[in-house]
């Protein structure tokens, strides 16, 4: 399963030379998760209240391939590589067209308010099995 979601390149999002600041790729790829998650129909809102449980990124491994410019449409695709009870490891890739400009492996896990870890949330589990 692979989700899709668009990003255009704003002015803001570059730096002095016309590129993507190397830090807003992750913002792209938050952004692409956070859309995936609610097309699940998971409420993040209400699993915080209602459960005590939120969504943290554990780990990221990035590798920056090719610069994004200003004004490009860009596509983040999320995909899921394995899910354990605790912790759900994805790659995303951002793209300009069929070429791959950045690549992340990154390691999401649900914990408490307090911070401690927390099973991940059965419609989630469902979801992804």
């Amino acid at each position: 399963m692979t989700h899709t979601f668009s990003v255009h390149v704003y002015y803001e999002d570059t730096d002095l030379a016309g590129i993507v600041y190397y830090a807003n790729y992750l913002k792209f790829i938050e952004r692409a998760r956070t859309e995936w998650v609610r097309e699940m129909g998971v409420d993040q809102a209400a699993l915080k209240q209602d459960e005590g449980l939120v969504f943290a990124v554990r780990r990221v491994e990035a590798d920056y391939l090719i610069p994004a410019k200003f004004d490009d449409d860009l596509t983040v695709e999320t995909r899921v590589d394995a899910i354990t009870g605790v912790r759900i490891m994805l790659t995303q890739e951002v793209k300009r067209g069929a070429q791959v400009l950045f690549v992340a492996q990154v390691t999401i896990v649900a914990i408490t308010e307090s911070g401690h870890p927390a099973r991940l949330p059965a419609i989630i589990r469902r979801n992804l099995h």
